[in-house]
């Protein structure tokens, strides 16, 4: 079986099965299944930067990768920045504790804070979106953004890409997919705006999708970026035909704390 018939057939068994916790799940499952996805992403992070090694570490970070998304979930943003804070010291405090004679390797502590700032407090804007007015179509229209781009990216790329767009980071990139993924996203929004969401102004929708695309490349760059410098290929293998989990949460890593502030500091 081809990888492009795996990545369809894994989107037509998981595309329904999101859809149907989005729209008619509760609060609570939502943020459940969020935490879960989370978690999972947190697991694939620590694969990445950490290898075989470092089990104190990885069992701190999936703690903390808990504790921040259940955080939000409770809806207090001041717990939500005491458990980031107190995380850090966490992290600090218990290094300091495993000093060893002759070893002062601080660069695993740079690597935890990043994991769990990178991965459970990104992602827990999901959480935070589902509970704006609206909540449910923001959800959706996020995902619009970053999957309507996405797949006219590959299709545009495969076909018309000439130019290398970061060969250094991601060699199949090219500037005519990525043209491609900013128009995808755009008109996608826009017409997501228009059947479904027409209390969203369209100039909204289109600068949504417009900057949106472009943090979502930069966030998939950055994870690229990541798994080329720890000489890893996929981050998992847990999607078929998509890799693991952060290979598809890399774009919206970015875009839902755009989405969210887009909404609170501009819309609202």
């Amino acid at each position: 079986m081809t990888s492009h018939l795996k990545r369809w057939l894994t989107a037509i068994i998981a595309v329904p099965l999101l859809f149907a916790i989005i729209f008619f799940g509760s609060d609570s499952l939502f943020s459940a299944v969020i935490i879960g996805v989370i978690l999972l992403g947190v697991y694939e992070y620590h694969h990445i930067v950490f290898g075989a090694g470092h089990p104190w570490e990885k069992a701190e970070g999936m703690v903390i990768g808990f504790l921040i998304p259940f955080t939000a979930y409770l809806g207090n943003m001041e717990w939500l920045q005491a458990v980031l804070s107190f995380s850090v010291l966490l992290v600090f405090f218990t290094y300091l504790l495993r000093i060893k004679e002759d070893h002062f390797d601080i660069l695993p502590v740079g690597k935890l804070v990043l994991g769990f700032m990178y991965v459970p407090l990104m992602m827990s804007y999901f959480i935070l979106i589902r509970r704006l007015d609206q909540g449910v179509l923001w959800i959706f229209f996020l995902l619009v953004l970053a999957f309507s781009g996405d797949v006219t990216a590959y299709y545009v790329g495969k076909n018309f890409g000439k130019k290398k767009l970061f060969p250094l980071v991601s060699p199949n990139k090219t500037v005519e997919g990525t043209i491609g993924l900013i128009a995808g996203s755009t008109l996608g929004c826009i017409l997501f705006q228009q059947i479904f969401f027409p209390t969203l102004m369209v100039w909204h929708a289109a600068a949504l999708g417009f900057f949106g695309s472009v943090l979502g490349q930069l966030g998939d760059l950055c994870e690229s970026a990541m798994k080329r410098a720890s000489g890893v290929k996929d981050s998992g293998v847990i999607l078929p035909g998509h890799g693991g989990i952060l290979d598809r949460l890399d774009c919206l890593i970015f875009i839902a704390p755009f989405v969210y502030y887009y909404y609170s500091f501009i819309i609202k």
